[in-house]
C-alpha cells in the first residue's frame, strides 16, 4: 500500500509555530516516526502554494491521500474541486480542533468531498488517517 501525505501552507513551520496549538515537533521529524511505525510506502509533499498542491494531488499515484490543507481548508474552492475530480480517496486531517477555534475555521470546504475528517488530536491525527486506510 502506498499513501501520500500532503500538507498545505505554513505546515512547514510545525515545531516552531504556535507550539501551544501545534506542538513542538517538526513534521519532518514526525514523518520519520510515521515511516518507522507503519510498514508501508509513504510519500510526503508540502507546499505553501495552492496550485502546487493541486498539481501534486492530480499527479500522485497512490492508494490514499492524507491531506492537511491548512488555511486553504476554509478558502479554496479549487482545492475542493480537485479532490472531487480525482479517483484517489482523501482523508482530511488537522492538528487542532478547528471547531473549537475562531469561527472562520469552523467551515471546511474540503470535508464534503473527502472520505472523512480527523481533527483535534495533534500529530496523532495523521496516524488515525493512516490506520483508516490500512483497515479499509
Amino acid at each position: 500500500m502506498k499513501l501520500a501525505i500532503i500538507n498545505g501552507p505554513n505546515l512547514n513551520l510545525l515545531g516552531s509555530r504556535e507550539n501551544d496549538i501545534y506542538g513542538d515537533t517538526s513534521f519532518d521529524d514526525y514523518f520519520n516516526v510515521l515511516k518507522s511505525r507503519f510498514k508501508l510506502e509513504l510519500d510526503y509533499f508540502q507546499s505553501n502554494i495552492e496550485g502546487e498542491l493541486i498539481d501534486y494531488l492530480q499527479k500522485v499515484n497512490c492508494d490514499g491521500i492524507v491531506l492537511n490543507g491548512g488555511g486553504y481548508t476554509h478558502t479554496s474552492v479549487s482545492l475542493r474541486d480537485c479532490i472531487s475530480a480525482i479517483d484517489t480517496p482523501v482523508v482530511e486531517v488537522h492538528l487542532s480542533n478547528i471547531s473549537a477555534r475562531e469561527s472562520f475555521r469552523h467551515d471546511s470546504l474540503l470535508s464534503p468531498v473527502c472520505e472523512g475528517s480527523i481533527y483535534g488530536f495533534g500529530l496523532k491525527s495523521y496516524d488515525l488517517a493512516i490506520e483508516y486506510f490500512i483497515e479499509k
